[in-house]
């Protein structure tokens, strides 16, 4: 086990990898527990609920250091019934966990609203490697997909998620899965979460343009399961652009929307 950082992150080694963990998070000079990634650990002590509103996945700890959300990184498509949740071999911070937990480590301090992170870990076999991230629970919240589904989602919702939109773009902060089971909102607030395989990056057009696109067609697929049609996710997707554009405008002025 490394020192606490400036950051107040620990790295810990573990027999098949690491753990990295935000030391303000526990007891002072607690280690952390690999159990603690275990949802069936939780489970045992009936501690453990699943995520509702759409978190497929998700599973939230009511732990005693507070109330935490539990993701195992798994693989989507063809490729996960060749691989499963394992992921090819690079390097330590260039796994999902890590990476995403730096990330998030990074946007959380500098105020964005995002999950915090609470620890990451990667498990090595030879090749290839599991992860795994836990990040703060987030009361109150449902996913914006969730709030469409029933019919809960109002003119204010969306300039919410548009504004919040437009501030991490004009951060440079590239979601690579930005749709609408990925916003979380509250009684009067928007969180993004999930940021795997998201990063920093020039601001530039062209990836914003897909991260809204991408958005879009997460509305179409809900609307369209729905039994809705085009005008309904025009009704939802015109307040939030008009929204994203403003906030666009007052955080960089001068440039293109």
């Amino acid at each position: 086990m490394t020192g606490v950082g400036e950051n107040g992150v620990v790295q810990q080694e573990t027999a098949d990898g690491a753990i990295l963990f935000d030391a303000h998070a526990l007891t002072q000079g607690e280690h952390f527990d690999s159990r603690w990634f275990d949802a069936g650990f939780w489970r045992a002590q009936d501690r453990a609920t699943e995520a509702p509103g759409g978190r497929g996945g998700i599973v939230f700890a009511h732990t005693p250091h507070g109330d935490w959300a539990l993701r195992h990184y798994r693989r989507g498509g063809l490729v996960a019934r060749i691989l499963g949740d394992r992921y090819l071999w690079n390097s330590a911070e260039r796994t999902r966990s890590f990476a995403e937990f730096h990330l998030l480590h990074v946007l959380a301090a500098r105020g964005f609203d995002v999950s915090q992170p609470i620890a990451a870990r990667y498990c090595r076999q030879g090749m290839f490697y599991s992860a795994d991230l836990i990040t703060r629970f987030i009361p109150g919240t449902t996913t914006l997909a969730w709030r469409i589904r029933h019919d809960e989602v109002d003119l204010p919702t969306l300039a919410r998620v548009g504004e919040a939109i437009a501030t991490l773009h004009a951060a440079g902060v590239f979601h690579a899965d930005l749709n609408a089971h990925n916003v979380l909102v509250g009684a009067d607030k928007v969180w993004l979460i999930d940021f795997d395989r998201g990063r920093l990056r020039p601001i530039e057009w062209t990836w914003r343009r897909a991260n809204l696109v991408r958005l879009k067609r997460s509305l179409e697929k809900i609307d369209k399961a729905e039994g809705g049609d085009a005008a309904a996710v025009a009704v939802w997707w015109e307040p939030l652009m008009s929204a994203y554009i403003g906030e666009w405008q007052r955080r960089m002025p001068g440039t293109k929307p």
